[in-house]
């Protein structure tokens, strides 16, 4: 099954988040982000993986999310893959 356009808007919302810091979070402005940004906030909220329907932080299940798709981004951008945490 190919992703869907909201499966990269919640991934691309993933790719975001800093994961050397868990005290670092993403805030999803409704009057500047994407109509598109700010509906895969939510998703992700419901979803369980950011602790505000507007971003937040990354719950647990958030912070693997995260790791994988930033993996997978590298991988598919020919980059050395950042050592992340759980994941080595």
């Amino acid at each position: 099954m190919p992703f869907t356009s909201e499966h990269l808007d919640e991934l691309n919302l993933l790719a975001l988040f800093n994961l050397s810091s868990t005290q670092e979070g993403i805030k999803v402005h409704q009057q500047s982000a994407t109509p598109e940004a700010v509906a895969a906030a939510e998703r992700l909220f419901h979803k369980g993986l950011v602790t505000q329907k507007d971003g937040g932080y990354l719950t647990s299940l958030g912070i693997e999310s995260a790791e994988h798709a930033q993996r997978l981004e590298a991988i598919l951008s020919n980059q050395p893959a950042k050592a992340t945490t759980g994941l080595g």
